[in-house]
């Protein structure tokens, strides 16, 4: 197809816009209108589905017959069979007559059922049947019925994956797509989205007999950054918002635009940054440093002892022991430093000793931690280390205090140690409390 016949195709059913994954669809749409092929199209909700099942069907041979949409996500599932293919007399409860179905009612055009993925199981074995035979069954009747009907289908659901979860059946899906359709969203298709804000304006400004209201050039690439969760629907809810409340200034710039727009959530990982905990202590990344290390000093000393105990009461090689004796000195010192308290469990403290004992180290302020720091922490003696470690937990045993007001049962828990553990370890320390 040539520019221009694509472009008779969109003034004729309005579509607007200048992107190449919507001329790629109109494309395919136009080619596969003259066939009774069934087609399926697939894409966001609000992004005009249903506009292409329009263009298939008024180029098709079935334009004079009949044309009806279906949701099949509105049909409650206990009726679905009814409406679609009809019911007899007394078939249930409230079937005082008989009815005839959509694919009776409609036979010799085009049914478009739009949200096929709600539709239910039993349901999609009967339209199976019509897909492959021409043929259905009213509900109550064991007749069967003619139909000459072609199907277009839509959906905003990854389809095989519901036929993956057993949602949808799989002999229907690669029935339905004989002829995929793409569908973009707003988000992809570029300068389209000023082109619409455009026609919108311009239709809402005479519907309420307003000026057109127009964006500033920043406002404009404001808009087109914005996702558009909701595609052109939620774009036309937007410019009749604006169209109606913005009486004052018709020219809108980025900051009015702001307003209107709203928020999208936030989808990217939060970062660490310093802050502060309840009670306004400050904790800096050394000090998340030291206790991540001092955390992994103890269970790697609790290994070796494991180690060396399995090895020594199993009663296995002993040259083991010999041959890796460095590895088991001092573990009886080592095992005796005492576990460094929690400093608050707050999920962000976790996340960050997750991290830091399965990843590389985020990234330490040259200020705060330097290279010197880590080579005194790694290789200081152990007498050192530990009067540093009682150091530590002392100062995190009076802090939790504080932060809790001396009530020692919710210190302990703060600290991840047990009360009668806290309250030897204040009398350990002489602490005042």
């Amino acid at each position: 197809m040539t520019d221009s016949e694509i472009l008779v195709i969109k003034q004729r059913f309005g579509i607007i816009g200048n992107s190449p994954l919507l001329n790629h669809a109109i494309k395919v749409a136009v080619q596969v209108a003259a066939t009774d092929m069934t087609v399926l199209i697939t894409g966001e909700s609000g992004s005009g589905k249903e506009s292409f099942s329009k263009i298939i069907h008024q180029l098709s041979a079935r334009k004079h017959g009949s044309f009806i949409a279906v949701n099949c996500g509105a049909i409650p599932e206990g009726t679905i069979d009814s409406e679609l293919f009809g019911h007899e007399k007394g078939s249930f409860t409230g079937a005082h007559d008989a009815r005839k179905g959509y694919f009776e009612v409609t036979s010799g055009g085009t049914i478009f059922l739009d949200e096929i993925g709600e539709m239910p199981l039993g349901t999609q074995a009967r339209l199976l049947r019509v897909l492959e035979n021409g043929e259905f069954i009213k509900v109550g009747s064991s007749k069967v019925h003619k139909t000459d009907i072609r199907v277009v289908a839509a959906t905003n659901v990854n389809l095989l994956a519901a036929v993956e979860k057993g949602k949808f059946r799989e002999d229907l899906y690669y029935r339905l797509s004989t002829v995929p359709i793409f569908v973009p969203p707003l988000r992809e298709r570029g300068r389209d989205i000023e082109l619409l804000f455009r026609k919108f304006a311009s239709d809402f400004a005479e519907k309420y007999r307003v000026k057109p209201i127009s964006l500033t050039p920043e406002a404009s690439m404001a808009l087109q950054k914005y996702r558009f969760p909701g595609n052109i629907r939620q774009l036309k809810n937007l410019v009749e918002q604006i169209s109606v409340l913005s009486t004052d200034v018709k020219e809108i710039d980025t900051e009015k635009l702001l307003q209107y727009l709203p928020k999208e959530p936030n989808t990217l990982p939060a970062l660490y940054t310093r802050g502060q905990n309840e009670s306004g202590e400050s904790f800096s990344e050394r000090d998340l440093l030291y206790k991540v290390l001092f955390d992994m000093k103890r269970d790697m000393n609790e290994l070796k002892k494991l180690v060396h105990d399995v090895l020594e009461k199993e009663n296995l090689d002993h040259q083991l022991l010999k041959d890796h004796q460095g590895l088991f000195e001092n573990i009886d010192e080592d095992i005796n430093i005492k576990p460094s308290p929690t400093i608050s469990p707050e999920p962000y403290l976790l996340d960050i000793k997750r991290d830091m004992t399965n990843n590389p180290p985020y990234d330490i302020d040259d200020n705060d931690v330097d290279d010197g720091d880590i080579e005194d922490i790694v290789h200081v003696t152990e007498e050192d280390e530990s009067l540093s470690l009682e150091k530590k937990e002392k100062e995190l045993i009076i802090k939790a205090l504080r932060k809790n007001n001396n009530k020692r049962k919710y210190a302990a828990q703060d600290l991840g140690i047990s009360e009668r553990t806290l309250y030897r370890k204040i009398k350990q320390y002489e602490i005042d409390g």
